[in-house]
Parts: C-alpha cells; sequence; structure tokens
C-alpha cells in the first residue's frame, strides 16, 4: 500500500512595503470617465483587501516620482531582473519560517512553484544552492500555470511520497505580482490588478503522520472557458486577463452535483468541515460559497488570507492552508484553487493522525 503524504508544516513569508491604497490611488486617476470611476470606487472597497505587499522599495510608492513604475513602463527584462534578484530572497525567507515548525534536514526532493518571473539558472537551482542542498536532491520547477500552480506542485510533493516513503519534499510558492503593472484605463484590467500581491509560502511533506494527510487530487476545466483567465508575456510584463463572467462561471460549475461529488470523493458537502480555497478574490469566494450552498462562515480563513494579503496567485493557497494548520483538526478538507483554463484543481485533505 502506498505511503501517506503529509503537509508536516508550511512557513510564510511577504516583503514589508504595503502597496494596495497607492496602487488604488493611482489606478482611479487612470479611469477619467467619472462613472466609471465611481465604479471602479464601489469595486476597491468591496473588494475585501486591507493590504497587498511589493518587493518594490518601501522607501517610494511604485508610481510616485522616482518609483519603479513612474513615467514610461519598464519593459520585460528589467521586471525580470527584479524577479531574478527578490524572488529568491523571498523565498527563503518563508523557508527560514518554515525551518522554525520543522526540522529541514536531510531535504531529497525540491519542488518549485512560480509564475510571475523567469530566471536560469532556474529558481530552484537558485533555492538549491543558498539552502547548500546536495546536488543529487531532484528538482522540478512548476511555471507558468498560474493561481492553482501549488494544487500541482503539492500533487507532485504528495506522488513522490506514495513512490518513495522516505522522501522529503520540500515544496515552495513564490510569486511577485506586483511586478506585472500595466498602463490602462480599462476597469476590468484595474480591478484585475487589484487583486494581486507579492508573497512566498515553503511546505515539507513527506510520510511524517503530523499536519495535514494529502488525499485524493482531482482536477476539471470548465468547457468553453479558456479566454476567461488569460496570463500573456508582452513587452512591458505579463498581462492579466481576468474576465468578469468568472465567479458567474465557477459558481455555475460548482452547483453541478457531478463536480462536487469529484472534489469531496463522494461525501456529502454538509460532511466537509474544512474548506481551503485559494483566496482569488471576493467575488471568486462569493461565487464558490453560492455554488456548493456553503455556511457564510466556511471561507473564513480563505477571507481572512485575502484581506491581510490580497491574492498572491500560486502562494495563496498555501498561506490559507497555512493558517488552517494553526486551528482545529480537520475532519474532511477540501482544498481547491482555479486558473487559466478555466480549471479548478485540488485535493482532499485531513488532520493527520
Amino acid at each position: 500500500m502506498p505511503a501517506q503524504a503529509c503537509i508536516n508544516a508550511i512557513g510564510t513569508a511577504v516583503p514589508d512595503h504595503d502597496i494596495h491604497h497607492g496602487f488604488i490611488a493611482w489606478a482611479r486617476e487612470q479611469v477619467t470617465d467619472s462613472r466609471a470611476r465611481a465604479l471602479f470606487d464601489r469595486m476597491a472597497a468591496r473588494s475585501g483587501i486591507a493590504h497587498r505587499w511589493s518587493v518594490l522599495p518601501k522607501d517610494v510608492s511604485p508610481v510616485a516620482p522616482g518609483g519603479f513604475y513612474a513615467g514610461a513602463l519598464p519593459g520585460t527584462a528589467a521586471r525580470m531582473a527584479l524577479y531574478a534578484e527578490h524572488a529568491p530572497a523571498l523565498a527563503m525567507a518563508a523557508i527560514e519560517d518554515l525551518a522554525g515548525r520543522a526540522g529541514l534536514s536531510g531535504i531529497t526532493h525540491l519542488v518549485v512553484a512560480s509564475c510571475t518571473g523567469f530566471v536560469a539558472p532556474g529558481i530552484d537551482q537558485i533555492i538549491a544552492a543558498r539552502m547548500g542542498l546536495p546536488g543529487s536532491v531532484e528538482r522540478l520547477l512548476v511555471g507558468f500555470m498560474g493561481c492553482y500552480a501549488a494544487v500541482a506542485a503539492l500533487r507532485s510533493a504528495r506522488h513522490i511520497v506514495r513512490s518513495d516513503p522516505a522522501a522529503r519534499v520540500l515544496v515552495v510558492t513564490v510569486e511577485l505580482s506586483s511586478l506585472h503593472l500595466t498602463d490602462t484605463p480599462e476597469i476590468e484590467a484595474l480591478l484585475a490588478m487589484l487583486q494581486f500581491g507579492d508573497g512566498a509560502a515553503a511546505a515539507l511533506v513527506t510520510a511524517e503522520q503530523t499536519g495535514f494527510a494529502i488525499d485524493a487530487p482531482f482536477a476539471a476545466t470548465l468547457p468553453e472557458s479558456d479566454a476567461l483567465i488569460t496570463w500573456t508575456i508582452g513587452d512591458h510584463g505579463f498581462a492579466m486577463h481576468l474576465s468578469g463572467e468568472v465567479p458567474a462561471r465557477i459558481a455555475h460549475a460548482l452547483a453541478d452535483p457531478a463536480l462536487a461529488e469529484t472534489m469531496t470523493g463522494g461525501a456529502p458537502i454538509t460532511d466537509i468541515d474544512g474548506w481551503a480555497v485559494h483566496a482569488g478574490g471576493r467575488s471568486i469566494l462569493d461565487s464558490v460559497e453560492r455554488g456548493l450552498g456553503l455556511a457564510h462562515d466556511a471561507l473564513s480563513d480563505s477571507r481572512a488570507v485575502l484581506e491581510a494579503f490580497g491574492n498572491m496567485s500560486s502562494a495563496t493557497l498555501m498561506f490559507v492552508l497555512a493558517r488552517m494548520l494553526e486551528g482545529p483538526a480537520v475532519r474532511s478538507g477540501v482544498a481547491m484553487a482555479f486558473g487559466p483554463g478555466l480549471a479548478a484543481e485540488g485535493f482532499a485533505f485531513r488532520s493527520a493522525r
């Protein structure tokens, strides 16, 4: 029988520059139509986000004179140079936080998810070198999958442990979404950018029966939805398109009993006492709650992460799981994230015995 893989502990880290309100002040000035600006103000006030953090220098707002985005927007090369500098450092801060919660000796595998930048040698190699890991450690880099990349990373760690019970897998997610601001007057694009911040998380996955046991994974792609979430590399960063139709499509999909049964392994929704849902935005969480008919407080951990950090792409789900690890035991849980496709990916989990 395969070994049971468990998330033993999770460490997290964010930068110290809160850019949320500075971005709102800048973004509303991009909207010249007074009615459209009033709409932006209402949506910003209802976002459920109080803070978003950035690796960009703290001494000046990124959009103020002297800031990274002042004047002509920087090209993709300049943004990737900052990614190469700051992404490994933020990842190491999360690993340091994890090291205070679990022993990291004997790491055999390193799985890294990062969708907001590219560098070679890869960020996985940079992290391994900074940790002093031996060259024999097997590495896997999960890139450009978007917000559900953490699911792919943890799922891969589960497969590794199930095939090798002695494996000790370090899973790292690190995203620098604040490097991808684009200059646009379009409300939909500005509201999409309003969601995103920087963050990193690190988890230890082994066969040791502590933390959260990772049970069966699932994946589902909503039909005719591939244009609703896109992530395009351009000359001035990565341009995110997040259609306003996404929440309604998610709610409709989750109302399908077949998909709900896939997520829960056939268990009734009422039997699930732990929901770790990617905090992609207030409307996304509302749609999950509505589609599944959940209690008003079922997604409280996800909403708390959204309020404190915003959407950190792949790192967000790890922050939610980290928060839940500090809370009551979970008898039957579901972890879930959404991203380009439009796809929903996740896994069942429970507190380990």
